[in-house]
């Protein structure tokens, strides 16, 4: 997926050389490519992310997307710069770390479910005020929703030492403007996602977007029973 010819850029490189610059260029763009592919799998957040956007609008969907994209962003700059210790604590604890976020995701799965849409919820974003904690509320869910897989770390660490972003020799700007290239690239595919979603909103009856907080609530219990079994230990019968 990942195919773009794309080197590692020296330390010494001088930056404002045309050769450094496109490789710096490619090295942006391919991690909007990485941002953007870890971002489009559909899984909890994206439901999370749909559901609110037709409850509450674009403007919290979007908002809910960018958590996402910063705990991309967090996870691919703990990998690029090589901050061991921070890894190696947060692989070390992502038992505990995967079990809060499972048993958070059937809170607001539970929550989902039995939510009941306002009168306005498809014309006004008004609804807005009633998501607890607003849009700050709906960005700091989805960032610690994200954070709780700190096995992302590994994914990052393989495939930035592909591209010779990581050892002795990286180059600081080159690991710096992969990293946001993976934060542009996410937030692409999640501005793409409430927006489209967004532009079908009010094609919902209040009828209809009760049955997706039935199925959106459904699915993310479905996702953390799958993430509680996950920190099952398994057992030799």
């Amino acid at each position: 997926m990942f195919a773009l010819p794309v080197m590692a850029v020296p330390a010494f490189t001088l930056v404002n050389s045309p050769a450094a610059i496109s490789s710096y260029g490619w090295l942006f763009l391919r991690g909007v490519a990485l941002g953007w592919a870890i971002a489009a799998p559909v899984g909890p957040i994206g439901v999370l992310c749909i559901r609110r956007t037709l409850a509450f609008g674009r403007r919290i969907g979007l908002v809910s997307g960018m958590g996402a994209a910063t705990a991309d962003m967090l996870y691919g700059a703990v990998a690029a710069f090589g901050l061991t210790a921070v890894s190696s604590l947060l692989l070390g604890l992502s038992l505990w770390i995967r079990l809060v976020g499972a048993v958070f995701l059937a809170y607001l799965g539970v929550r989902m479910a039995l939510a009941h849409p306002a009168p306005t919820a498809l014309t006004t974003d008004t609804e807005a005020s009633q998501l607890t904690g607003g849009a700050p509320g709906a960005y700091a869910s989805t960032l610690g929703l994200t954070l709780t897989n700190p096995a992302t770390i590994l994914s990052f660490v393989a495939i930035f030492a592909g591209v010779g972003l990581v050892g002795a020799h990286a180059d600081p700007l080159a690991s710096g403007l992969t990293v946001v290239g993976v934060f542009c690239g996410s937030a692409v595919w999640w501005l793409i996602l409430s927006s489209v979603v967004g532009a079908l909103r009010k094609r919902f009856s209040l009828r209809a977007l009760r049955w997706v907080n039935l199925l959106s609530g459904a699915t993310l219990l479905i996702f953390a029973a799958l993430a509680l079994l996950s920190v099952v230990p398994t057992t030799n019968w």
